[in-house]
């Protein structure tokens, strides 16, 4: 965990998604400091007639390269949200090509009880994820950044 939703334009090329994915992995191993393998990532796809994006009256012009990130995940200090949006804003455009204008992000907080990974466990409960049950909020466990995160195969864990 956290499970990130991908809301886009339907139209992305394999490439494109992969690298939107592989880029939103690295900027969630160095701001949230999760595990390499803890990676939930799922990506809908939407006819530009079904979905309206727009911008809450800020006047942020928005274009076809829109994505909507909704990430759920353990409760994180409000200084490591910020910095999630800005880093991921930064990665995404230069590793997509995405604009920031066109980067939305939406966190919704939940618990440790409110995962289950397989088995019928809550195994951040049961103490499997013994690890992983350290407080989202004390310090982080260190940032993980490997090389090789560049080139995964979309749908596989690295």
């Amino acid at each position: 965990m956290p499970l990130l939703q991908f809301h886009v334009f339907e139209g992305r090329s394999d490439q494109e998604i992969a690298a939107l994915l592989d880029a939103t992995h690295r900027v969630v191993l160095d701001v949230f400091h999760v595990p390499l393998r803890d990676r939930y990532q799922i990506v809908h796809e939407h006819k530009p007639s079904r979905v309206r994006f727009e911008d809450t009256g800020l006047g942020i012009p928005r274009s076809d390269k829109f994505v909507l990130v909704q990430i759920t995940t353990q409760r994180h200090p409000t200084e490591q949200k910020t910095g999630f949006y800005q880093k991921l804003c930064a990665e995404l455009e230069r590793s997509c090509g995405i604009k920031p204008t066109d980067v939305m992000v939406s966190i919704v907080e939940n618990t440790l009880a409110d995962w289950s990974f397989g088995h019928g466990r809550a195994q951040f409960l049961t103490g499997e994820l013994h690890g992983a049950m350290q407080d989202a909020t004390s310090a982080p466990r260190g940032p993980k950044q490997p090389a090789e995160l560049a080139g995964a195969s979309p749908g596989r864990s690295t």
